[in-house]
């Protein structure tokens, strides 16, 4: 079992950074990603990053402006954000996968984006 709890969201100005933190408990030799959902959309992948952070992925619409680190030491996955813009709004979730299926989630953290 895997629980997950973020933390790091808030209101920014376009143009501006975030940094979001996930900490985790239980097992975590596993990929972790970032994933976010905006009002009246899907959920969507961020990127998700392997257990030795030799492995990343980006999703296009954030590629160039995120970077996904995690300190296994502390038990801690990071997503930081820069240049963001209002289309980055929405509730950012942290997730791990079990048996390369995403089966563990946070209860979100909210990142709103003014123009």
């Amino acid at each position: 079992q895997v629980q997950l709890v973020e933390s790091g969201g808030g209101l920014v100005q376009a143009g501006g950074s975030l940094r979001l933190s996930c900490t985790a408990s239980g097992r975590t030799d596993i990929y972790m990603g970032w994933f976010r959902q905006a009002p009246g959309k899907e959920r969507e992948l961020v990127g998700w990053i392997s257990w030795s952070s030799t492995g990343r992925y980006y999703a296009d619409a954030v590629k160039g402006r995120c970077t996904l680190s995690r300190d296994n030491a502390k038990r801690t996955l990071y997503l930081e954000m820069n240049t963001l813009k209002p289309e980055d709004t929405a509730v950012y979730y942290c997730a791990a996968q079990r048996n390369g299926r995403w089966e563990y989630w946070g209860q979100g953290t909210q990142v709103t984006v003014s123009s």
